[in-house]
Order: C-alpha cells, then sequence, then structure tokens
C-alpha cells in the first residue's frame, strides 16, 4: 500500500510539473481556498498558530490572514512539485531579484565553513536551486515518510552537483565534519527539534523550542553562517532571493544568546512576510512546563 501511495504521489507531482506556470499558481491557490472553507487539520493548526503569534488581530484580519497563508502554503506545494521535477536551471529563471549575494561570496571566500540558514517560509525547493549554484552544499533535511517520494527529492536536490543529508545521526555528523573542513552546508532552522537538542527562546512573542544545532557550529566564529530565503513576488511572476550575514549575537558561546539570535532573524522575515510562512507546521507542540499543549 505506501509503494502504491508512493507511486501515485510522484505521478501527481510530475503531472503538475507540467502545467503552465499560472496554472501551477492557479492551483495551488485553489488547493489553499478549500484548505480555508473545508474542517481540516492544516487550518486548525494555522490559525492556532496565527491567534498565537499575531493577537493583536481582529477576527476578520485573522481570517484573512489566515486564507492567504493557506493560499501560500497551497502554492508553496504546486511549486514545490515543479522544482521537484523540472532541471533546476528551468526553477532558478524564476529567480527574478538577489539582494545581498555578496555576504554569501564574501564568506565563501573567507576559508571558513559556510552555514546556509533558512526557514519554511517562501519556497525554499527553489532557494536550495539557489544556494547549490552559489557552491556545492550538504543540504540537511527531514526526509518524507514516502520512499518513493524520498528517491525522487534525493535525485532532485543534487541536480547541481551538491549532496544532501537526512536527519539521522549519520546525516548530522557529515555536516559537522563538511563545516569543519571549509565546506558549505544548508539548514533549515525552524522545525521543532527534541527537548535536548533545543532550548526555549521567544519567536513572534511566544516561547518556541528552537534547535542549537546552527548557533553550535558558529559559537566562537568557528565557521560563518548567512541567512537566505526565496520570497515570492507580488505579482507571482517568481522569487526574490535575500541574503544576510547572521548576526553577533549568534557567535556567542552562550547557547541561550546565540539561539534567541537566530530566532530574532526569523521572526523578522516572518513578520515581513507573515502569509508566505508555513503556518500548517506544529511549530509549538513542545510547551514549556505548566503550559497546556495547543494541538
Amino acid at each position: 500500500m505506501e509503494k502504491l501511495k508512493g507511486v501515485l504521489v510522484v505521478g501527481f507531482l510530475r503531472l503538475l510539473a507540467l502545467l503552465p506556470w499560472r496554472a501551477v499558481q492557479g492551483l495551488g491557490s485553489a488547493i489553499g481556498w478549500l484548505m480555508w472553507k473545508l474542517p481540516n487539520g492544516s487550518r486548525s493548526v494555522a490559525s492556532t498558530n496565527l491567534s498565537k503569534c499575531f493577537p493583536e488581530l481582529d477576527a476578520a484580519a485573522h481570517q484573512r490572514l489566515l486564507r492567504e497563508s493557506l493560499a501560500g502554503i497551497g502554492k508553496t506545494l504546486t511549486e514545490s512539485a515543479c522544482a521537484w521535477v523540472w532541471p533546476a536551471h528551468k526553477s532558478l529563471a524564476l529567480v527574478r531579484e538577489v539582494e545581498g549575494l555578496e555576504v554569501l561570496q564574501q564568506a565563501l571566500a573567507s576559508g571558513k565553513g559556510v552555514v546556509g540558514i533558512t526557514s519554511h517560509l517562501g519556497n525554499w525547493e527553489v532557494l536550495n536551486h539557489f544556494y547549490c549554484a552559489q557552491c556545492k552544499p550538504i543540504i540537511f533535511y527531514r526526509p518524507p515518510k514516502l520512499k518513493a517520494v524520498d528517491e525522487l527529492l534525493a535525485k532532485q536536490r543534487v541536480q547541481m552537483g551538491n549532496r544532501v543529508a537526512p536527519s539521522t545521526k549519520e546525516g548530522i555528523l557529515s555536516v559537522i565534519k563538511e563545516v569543519r573542513r571549509g565546506g558549505a552546508v544548508g539548514i533549515p532552522a525552524d522545525p521543532e527539534p527534541s527537548l535536548s537538542a533545543g532550548v526555549f527562546v521567544p519567536f513572534c512573542g511566544v516561547p518556541t523550542l528552537t534547535s542549537k544545532f546552527v548557533p553550535g557550529m558558529l559559537a566562537g566564529g568557528k565557521a560563518l553562517g548567512v541567512f537566505l530565503h526565496a520570497l515570492r513576488l507580488a505579482d507571482g511572476s517568481g522569487y526574490k532571493v535575500i541574503l544576510e550575514a547572521a548576526p553577533e549575537g549568534m557567535y556567542s558561546e552562550d547557547v541561550g544568546e546565540g539561539v534567541a539570535a537566530m530566532s530574532a532573524v526569523i521572526e523578522r522575515y516572518v513578520r515581513t512576510y507573515p502569509s508566505q510562512y508555513m503556518w500548517s507546521m506544529k511549530r509549538f507542540k513542545k510547551r514549556p512546563d505548566g503550559e497546556p499543549k495547543w494541538y
């Protein structure tokens, strides 16, 4: 049954990738609209997250942002199908603007290891191709449950000559070794870690369990951090990639300070582009002691 599911999902992704770009986005918006109109887990989680992170919104504003966010999630799904199936150069052609590329270039020229830091904002699959076009990093990721989908992604995500590392003990070690030898890696910093692998720091006004992994690699200046995001342009024509250097606080030997500094940067992007964040992710599943569960 799992094999059949995988074949069906991969087949659906390949069909999506045959559509014209505007149809891809239109279908994504339609999926998001259905997610907003019909009761489902994604809408429930997104609504909870938005109510906690943006408590100042009235009911109408909350619903508007919820609708826009689910539309964005739908677009990310269909757009990512294209990034998974298309040749990389076709996805790269959709990057219309780039801001801060010199930050990455200077980091790569430094001789130190480079940690590319991103989050589930905008389209991280297109960003993967862009980052890998600049260098040959190891991309850290959480494998999907369906084997057929994992095999497709493992193949498509290395089109630029880079490598990938799953979020296993072996994958983590390969990422650390790559940074120590002066190579580059790419890591999404916002998935919720285990309690032992993270600390609670503020994110959108909420204590949020956040991974210590990235700040730990930067602590003391052992490597350089660069934030990267591919944001969807308002006219739907493609993306703007924004890069910026990690703030000084992320190089602190104090774990809490480093993680908080990282979270503050991600929060700034999320507050600037709130409808492009994946609010359906159970980002706040683990709560501090004594605080009730959200989901």
